[in-house]
């Protein structure tokens, strides 16, 4: 079981010390975030695989795209609430909060997002990203032209796809190892 000191079951704890650049990088994120949030640590114990996770999230969710940041993290929410990932639903439902200024979207996107107030054209990805997590092998053309028809470029279907593959990806690793979100997402943003 993970415990506050643990961020997740298994006892690989950070290196100690950590290499400066990786240090430096914790010490942003306690200044802009107020915290080192969990997956990070997690992935400390090998910076190689760090920065991989990191280099992959940044370009994700933070490099250009047509989807904007609230849209990035609508489907990691949309993609955890499917998978119940306790880590990313806590986490990324705070920054959807954040980021919306909206609490109740937040908390719809956790619960259902069939019930939250979305544009037509976010209702398109949601479901294309649903579609890819429960069953990605019966995504056929007709899928990809209803996020067109909807708005969505090319580019952006594949920033969708991607997304929703990523956070599929972590978790399933978050569940299977027992991540627990940061105690301080809680409390975000309501």
């Amino acid at each position: 079981m993970s415990t506050p000191e643990r961020p997740i079951a298994l006892n690989l704890p950070p290196l100690d010390p950590l290499p400066e650049a990786t240090a430096k990088y914790f010490r942003i994120c306690q200044e802009k975030l107020g915290l080192i949030p969990n997956v990070l640590m997690a992935h400390a114990f090998d910076i190689e695989k760090l920065n991989a996770f990191t280099a992959l999230y940044n370009d994700l969710m933070l490099g250009d795209s047509g989807l904007t940041k609230l849209e990035r993290e609508m489907i990691a929410v949309t993609v955890s609430s499917e998978n119940k990932c306790f880590y990313c639903l806590t986490a990324h439902g705070a920054a959807v909060r954040e980021i919306s200024g909206d609490p109740i979207l937040g908390e719809a996107l956790v619960m259902n997002y069939r019930v939250a107030d979305l544009t037509p054209k976010q209702r398109a990805m949601l479901d294309f990203a649903v579609q890819m997590t429960k069953a990605s092998a019966t995504i056929e053309e007709a899928d990809r032209q209803a996020l067109r028809d909807a708005g969505w470029t090319d580019r952006d279907i594949w920033d969708i796809a991607n997304t929703a593959a990523f956070y599929n990806m972590t978790n399933r690793v978050a569940s299977a190892l027992d991540m627990r979100p940061n105690r301080e997402y809680h409390a975000q943003a309501r």
